[in-house]
């Protein structure tokens, strides 16, 4: 009669182990399905708890099993030996859990560097704007005519729009936070036809990874390397009309970056110069909006920004498109794209440190 009830006792036992190996496979097999790296950690965790769980359950047969007379020793020894090695690769398991998990936060620290924030892809959209435009004006005006052509094809399938683009960017960034737009003289201001160019510009703002940063500052490099810009302003000047305007000191309180002296004349702008113009004046605002966002040349960025709104807001003359070139050059020189990068990189690194520290906080208290 023992001797009955201790086979049925090994037979159970051997049932369950049977029935623990065949979940074991179904909940492997559960884990290779699991595509990304944080739902594989989640399911290890959740392996070895079944694991833990299924060892104290052989524990305890063992257990039931000595208190049995006839059970041989030796068999006892091996489920014994059995029970300890699947309790080794229980441990093995959460050591490459902790390690895994640790390279998954790792990975995520990465992945937040490479990826652009919001305001560097805007900046991306629209410098991928002044090179398709400036590629355009130089297909126009046959400059370079053995390269421009696929150049313009390239930039301009990226950003359709860069005139309107720029210029609603330029219109944002005078208004500043909270304000609504007013209508102006450059005729881009329409509520209707603004609102569609602004979604324009967030639709290209898919391409949000470092990569599409280094193409934009590549390109910018190629076109000035050959001088493009300034062979587009030459160009244009020579459709210039012959016309003289009267202009007086419109701006007495705000002076010029370069302190240059105004003359009493100007000439009148063509409609191509006029555009060109407008377009450089809104890149300036929206430059020196940002500076002044990020607290960048804090001595004269609110004297620039100022200046340029006011300029802005007139019909321009041969005066100002002299002005938006020394205004180029100025940002060039004081390296205010960069500080803008710096400020942004140092934004995201503190960021990721904050968010390394909770991480470890948490770690800690656990």
């Amino acid at each position: 009669m023992l001797q009955e009830e201790n086979e049925n006792l090994l037979d159970k036992l051997r049932l369950a182990e049977e029935k623990w190996e065949e979940t074991e496979a179904r909940a492997r097999e559960l884990e290779k399905q699991v595509a990304s790296l944080g739902e594989g950690i989640s399911l290890e965790a959740r392996l070895l708890n079944r694991k833990e769980a299924a060892l104290r359950q052989r524990e305890a047969a063992l257990k039931a099993a000595a208190n049995t007379k006839d059970v041989k020793d030796d068999e006892i020894a091996a489920l014994r030996l059995e029970a300890e090695a699947a309790r080794d690769e229980a441990a093995s398991a959460a050591e490459q859990f902790r390690e895994a998990d640790a390279e998954a936060k790792s990975l995520r620290s990465m992945t937040q560097r490479m990826i652009l924030t919001q305001e560097e892809m805007e900046e991306v959209v629209l410098k991928r704007c002044w090179l398709a435009r400036y590629w355009s004006l130089a297909v126009r005006h046959g400059i370079h005519a053995d390269i421009a052509g696929p150049k313009h094809e390239h930039w301009s399938s990226l950003a359709p729009l860069p005139l309107e683009l720029v210029i609603s960017a330029g219109q944002k960034a005078k208004e500043g936070p909270g304000k609504q737009s007013q209508p102006s003289e450059n005729g881009y201001d329409e509520p209707e036809k603004k609102a569609k160019v602004i979604r324009d510009l967030n639709d290209l703002t898919g391409e949000g990874n470092i990569e599409s940063m280094l193409s934009v500052e590549k390109g910018l490099r190629e076109l000035a390397s050959v001088k493009v810009e300034d062979a587009v302003v030459f160009a244009m000047s020579q459709h210039r009309r012959p016309n003289l305007v009267r202009v007086g000191q419109a701006f007495p309180d705000l002076k010029s970056p370069v302190d240059s002296p105004k003359l009493v004349e100007a000439f009148e702008l063509s409609q191509e110069e006029v555009e060109d113009v407008q377009f450089k004046q809104a890149w300036l605002i929206y430059f020196w909006r940002r500076a002044k966002n990020h607290g960048v040349e804090e001595d004269i960025v609110d004297e620039r920004l100022q200046y340029w709104i006011a300029r802005n807001n007139q019909l321009p003359t041969s005066h100002d498109a002299v002005d938006v070139e020394r205004g180029l050059v100025e940002l060039r020189k004081l390296g205010i794209e960069d500080q803008l990068w710096e400020s942004s990189r140092k934004e995201i690194e503190l960021e990721v440190n904050n968010q390394k520290s909770n991480v470890e906080a948490e770690a800690a208290g656990t």
